[in-house]
């Protein structure tokens, strides 16, 4: 109840109606959308709201992408091994994947953010996007089923299914860093974790990669695989010279 009264009195409420569009999915319970889209930051300028951020529906959404993903490629790829099948489902579900679908849905400009993390980029920034879709994954959840998120995800994902699926070759963020540490350098990068912040339904990792004893990049996520990820990704840009 407190979720929906602040929602009828902000101007969010015509903008889920749009979202829903976008989704292809309409919410018995609108206050499940609106809490998907709190970013943590938000909270520090409405401490007095009661309100809380959305990384309980990113944890759930999570789970749910990765069984669909799952299960999707059983079914769709009876010839691939347990191997192939692993890698195509890290393409699937990384946050460069998830980036890319949040960006066809404009997603940036649906999330409750602070002004701070609004003014440094925060509705372009890849990691909040991708975990703002999957806490939307988890909110459809919540408001029905599996059966109809799983067919909400069948059309989410269907063109990058199809993009990545084309690949002859599977490969998840670090080992495509690996491969061009290892030809530039010839040097196999290892990863640190550098701090964990947060109650341990909200842990947030740093992760730091190196190349011997020179750190390259670091990257932050809501699980050590996740951080070490973004880490590699900006690893990557940086040997490649494309930042």
């Amino acid at each position: 109840m407190v979720l929906l009264a602040v929602l009828l009195k902000t101007k969010m409420n015509p903008l889920l109606k749009e979202l829903q569009k976008l989704i292809n999915y309409q919410f018995k319970d609108e206050a499940k959308l609106f809490q998907a889209l709190i970013h943590r930051s938000y909270l520090n300028e409405h401490k007095s709201s009661s309100l809380v951020s959305n990384e309980r529906y990113e944890f759930l959404g999570d789970a749910v992408l990765e069984l669909w993903a799952s299960g999707t490629l059983f079914k769709l790829f009876p010839s691939f091994n347990e191997g192939k099948m692993t890698n195509l489902r890290s393409l699937i579900v990384c946050t460069i994947n998830l980036h890319e679908i949040a960006n066809e849905l404009d997603l940036g400009k649906f999330i409750m953010l602070s002004h701070g993390e609004e003014n440094h980029g925060g509705r372009t920034n890849q990691s909040i996007l991708a975990d703002t879709l999957e806490a939307i994954i988890g909110a459809i959840y919540l408001d029905s089923d599996t059966k109809k998120t799983f067919m909400v995800l069948d059309k989410l994902f269907s063109n990058s299914l199809q993009k990545l699926s084309s690949k002859k070759i599977y490969k998840d963020p670090k080992s495509i860093f690996q491969e061009i540490a290892q030809a530039k350098k010839g040097i196999t990068p290892h990863y640190k974790t550098i701090s964990e912040t947060g109650p341990d339904h909200q842990k947030n990792f740093q992760v730091a990669v190196f190349l011997d004893d020179e750190k390259i990049a670091t990257g932050s996520g809501n699980s050590k695989q996740r951080a070490e990820e973004d880490a590699s990704i900006r690893a990557t840009k940086i040997l490649s010279n494309l930042v």
